[in-house]
């Protein structure tokens, strides 16, 4: 009987499962809710609770602890895998593989690229391997998915020999998410994948996906998962003469300006308050302008990537939402789809309102372009990929 543990630490929250034979039997998710952590446990029953940033902070010990005392395994040895995330720039880092020494290895080095993003996952893979000992760790790539991209999406306009001595390109990031999305969106259709489909995945962090025959040819994250549409804390795309000005202004080295592009900016920046777009749509309906700013360049950011996909897919069969604001926001579906008509985005608003976190069409019936909301599933596309890695 397999037993697989399927861990995603990302940059908002940090969610955890167990796969028993291909099927979920628990699920926990961290995350701040009303600027408290927040844990939800979804087993045999349902539960949500207050932790502490300790808690927080041994996350994976906490679940496996709840794991033993629900009686879901009845020691650590009866796990027999766990498939991990990972979001990390390079090649080496856009196939799955098993984590091992010369894996670490890299990703060590890798910390010099995107230590903010790396540095919590080489400390959870750390984690794991204390608490988890002798366990296999699948390192199921984030990036995998668009390795299909054509080099013209995948370079910079930077001299090539650079490119390919320093290993830059535009890896792109949420393909986990976008992969689960595909196969759902060919299910929901009657068994048929629509060609042409723009997938926005909006949560903490956010990217928008060209998608043509199953196949991504472009996204707007790049050589690190900085780059494309405002996010809840990351500043997206950015002139690099605004980013060396504001370094000499500020007076910050690179290491500073990175952690500065990263956390202090987005929707925190522009409002000057908040990073949660649910209190940002509250404050909005207050009157604060710098709410009501920061969602509309957000917004206005996914317009911006929903065209330009559609010129560079010459149109589109299918708009897809997922992600935590995607799947929960019908507001701030309304916002993006508003006055895209004459793309053929005609959305509808009852079916809009009406759907929170399931899967369901919401254009109307005469729109052109279908319009759904598809609940990702991460956990289980990382379940998938961490047995097909295992049985080769």
């Amino acid at each position: 009987m397999s037993k697989f543990f399927i861990v995603n630490v990302g940059s908002e929250s940090r969610k955890y499962a167990l796969y028993q034979n291909g099927e979920r039997v628990f699920s926990v998710h961290f995350e701040k809710e009303n600027g408290k952590l927040i844990v939800e446990l979804v087993g045999a029953t349902e539960e949500k609770k207050e932790v502490s940033q300790k808690e927080f902070e041994n996350s994976a010990e906490y679940v496996v602890n709840e794991l033993l005392s629900c009686r879901l395994i009845g020691n650590k040895s009866e796990i027999s895998a766990v498939g991990f995330r990972v979001v990390a720039p390079g090649s080496y880092f856009s196939l799955h593989k098993i984590i091992d020494g010369e894996y670490l290895k890299k990703l060590e080095t890798a910390k010099e690229q995107a230590p903010l993003h790396i540095n919590p996952m080489l400390a959870e893979i750390k984690a794991l391997g204390q608490i988890l000992p002798g366990v296999p760790i699948v390192g199921v790539s984030d990036s995998a998915f668009h390795d299909s991209m054509p080099d013209r999406a995948r370079h910079y306009g930077i001299p090539k020999n650079t490119a390919e001595e320093l290993d830059i390109f535009r890896f792109g990031y949420h393909g986990i998410s976008f992969e689960s999305v595909v196969g759902k969106i060919k299910n929901m259709n009657g068994g048929n994948l629509p060609e042409k489909i723009i997938i926005c995945h909006l949560g903490g962090g956010s990217s928008v996906a060209a998608v043509k025959d199953g196949q991504s040819i472009d996204t707007s994250m790049g050589f690190t998962p900085l780059e494309g549409i405002v996010m809840a804390n990351r500043v997206g795309d950015i002139d690099a003469g605004a980013v060396t000005y504001l370094s000499k202004k500020l007076g910050y080295d690179m290491d500073k300006m990175e952690n500065y592009l990263n956390t202090q900016c987005g929707l925190l920046g522009l409002s000057e308050k908040s990073n949660d777009v649910r209190e940002l749509l509250e404050m909005e309906k207050s009157g604060d302008k710098n709410a009501k700013l920061a969602l509309e360049v957000m917004v206005y950011k996914i317009k911006k990537y929903i065209g330009a996909y559609f010129a560079a897919l010459n149109g589109a069969d299918a708009l897809i939402f997922s992600g935590t604001i995607g799947e929960r926001s019908a507001i701030m579906r309304s916002k993006i789809c508003a006055e895209l008509e004459n793309l053929g985005i005609i959305l509808d608003d009852a079916k809009n309102s009406q759907t929170i976190s399931v899967d369901r069409f919401i254009n109307k019936d005469k729109s052109p372009v279908k319009i759904a909301v598809i609940t990702t599933d991460e956990m289980g596309q990382i379940a998938s990929e961490a047995v097909t890695v295992l049985s080769k």
